[in-house]
């Protein structure tokens, strides 16, 4: 077995260590982080994408209504990940969220890539949502006879919601909660009245002929609507902001989460049943306000004006908290050396940071002004896709490699490994579905994330043994496995760096390793005899080369 030195056992962590530091003030409540996921993910997913998921479902050809149940199994598929994540959200209740778990278990390579898929990912998907704003805009600024330049009015928005950012959590916070909960109570309140007033078409929602014509164009569409739910994961990026993180983050993100799903299903089954498809249509193209349209067929150009109006301040929330979670992950990237430093610096009375928000905010603009942001957006969704099914391997991988790696969190994911191993294959089958789209955006994200780190965070991350590493190393040599755990542990509790260890240095280490119990007195005068066996030149202290021979030669 080859001879290790401590540089070389980096990463291998038996005992608990302190949480991450972190320099964002702590401020949300579990009420905050429900509102905050609820507004990432009923922005453009809920008034901007059903008619264009109406137009997926049909293969691009006509419009049909059963988009209740791809909505339905997005939020499935997605929930073995919402709950993977919840018990990694306890255990590193950091800043960074998704890009935290992946890089802290599977190394700096997939980190970069998986940090910086995810922030174009979220950018992209705030750069959307602004679009819907721009098609809300446009509705409002015909129906009050008034003439708007919508690219300039989309730019100072965008600069807006980057100043609110800069302002900090607490601010985002005051702004979203009434406009997410004025505007969904109103939604609901115009769907109930539809329901109640409408004839109703139920052969448009759950005919087979609505759920279209085949299980693929079934498929696509899920993975398509799979982005409405992403918010799941913008919460968990702002985890260093949160208050009670163990507590707070899991629940949020699950009550959010599965509000969502009821609502989305609901919603798009009565927009189905009430409207003619066919009406979210406009010269073959699906249109980008269907809520004003649902809202107009609904109760009249009164509330459908009230409808458009939330409509675009719910999509602009949307983006508001998009770029909050977005900049989050170039901080914590720069926080573990991967990006340069300036995306670490926080705003000294702002506690937030500023210039990692304010890239975030231009890049935005460069996307919306050069980028086809729809199609753009729309290949990045199967890379997030690819991400959750990481996330559902992240618990895999800790949870086996645990003892080496040390990992205990505070909320853990129910019926393990069977909920993680659903949500993978379930990934699977929307990744397929997708087909190119996702290869595209999973190959763009690996090759940027790949560059950057060669020719950046290569040079300033500091190697570690992953969780990862171990899980592999598990599989084909145990031993070598212990015997990396013992050498941490003998390392660890060596102080004074000497190579050498006394007897409480070596109950230490022991009992780290989890062979004694510290609190057994019969089992501490054993471990004192092991000890002075051990000690072959019996001067009371042992050196480590021959304390590992001794250890490995001797069964506990």
């Amino acid at each position: 077995m080859a001879r290790l030195s401590p540089s070389d056992v980096l990463g291998i962590v038996l005992q608990p260590i302190d949480k991450v530091s972190e320099t964002l003030e702590r401020k949300l409540g579990l009420f905050s982080v429900v509102i905050l996921s609820l507004s990432a993910m009923l922005g453009s997913g809920l008034f901007v994408l059903p008619s264009l998921a109406m137009m997926e479902l049909g293969g691009g050809e006509s419009p049909l209504g059963g988009i209740w149940l791809a909505y339905l199994f997005a939020g499935l598929v997605i929930l073995p990940g919402a709950i993977s994540k919840s018990e990694l959200a306890s255990a590193m209740p950091s800043s960074g969220g998704a890009y935290v778990y992946i890089e802290k278990t599977f190394g700096p390579i997939i980190g970069t890539i998986s940090g910086l898929g995810l922030w174009a990912n979220f950018m992209l998907k705030s750069a959307f949502a602004l679009l819907g704003f721009r098609a809300y805009l446009w509705v409002l600024q015909g129906i009050f006879g008034v003439s708007i330049n919508l690219d300039i009015a989309v730019m100072i928005m965008l600069s807006l919601i980057v100043g609110i950012n800069i302002l900090g959590a607490k601010s985002i916070k005051k702004v979203q909660t009434p406009v997410v909960l004025i505007s969904v109570t109103y939604l609901l309140c115009v769907c109930i009245w539809a329901l109640l007033t409408m004839e109703l078409n139920w052969g448009a929602a759950f005919s087979q002929e609505s759920l279209g014509a085949d299980w693929h164009s079934f498929s696509s569409t899920a993975a398509l609507v799979f982005v409405s739910y992403i918010g799941v994961t913008k919460i968990a990026a702002v985890g260093g902001e949160i208050k009670k993180p163990a507590k707070n983050l899991p629940y949020g993100i699950l009550i959010s989460l599965i509000f969502s799903i009821i609502l989305y299903v609901f919603v798009t089954m009565t927009m189905a049943i009430t409207v003619d498809p066919s009406n979210y249509v406009e010269n073959d193209h699906a249109r980008e306000d269907p809520i004003y349209i649902f809202a107009l067929d609904a109760g009249g150009k009164t509330v459908a004006t009230i409808a458009a109006t939330f409509a675009a301040m719910t999509v602009l929330s949307g983006s508001l908290a998009g770029i909050m979670a977005a900049s989050r992950f170039l901080f914590a990237l720069a926080r573990d050396s991967l990006l340069p430093a300036l995306f670490e610096d926080v705003h000294g009375k702002f506690e937030t940071p500023h210039w990692a928000i304010i890239g975030t905010g231009l890049s935005m603009a460069a996307a919306i002004i050069y980028l086809p942001v729809h199609d753009v957006a729309e290949f990045a969704s199967g890379f997030n896709i690819m991400v959750f099914i990481v996330i559902n391997l992240c618990v895999l991988v800790l949870r086996i490699s645990a003892k080496s790696h040390w990992y205990d969190p505070e909320w853990k994911s129910p019926l393990f490994p069977f909920v993680q191993i659903l949500g993978i294959l379930g990934g699977s089958v929307l990744i397929y579905a997708m087909g190119m789209k996702a290869v595209i955006g999973g190959s763009a994200a690996i090759i940027i994330g790949v560059l950057i780190y060669q020719f950046y965070g290569k040079r300033n991350f500091q190697q570690e043994i992953t969780p990862w590493e171990t899980f592999r190393l598990m599989l084909v040599n145990p031993d070598e496995v212990e015997h990396r755990r013992r050498l941490a542990a003998f390392h660890a509790a060596d102080t004074e760096r000497t190579n050498h260890l006394n007897l409480n240095e070596f109950t230490s280490a022991m009992v780290a390793l989890g062979y004694f119990n510290p609190n057994d007195k019969k089992q501490i005068s054993t471990l004192r005899d092991y000890f002075h066996k051990a000690d072959k030149d019996d001067n009371g202290i042992i050196d480590i080369d021959e304390f590992l021979i001794y250890v490995e030669e001797t069964t506990f």
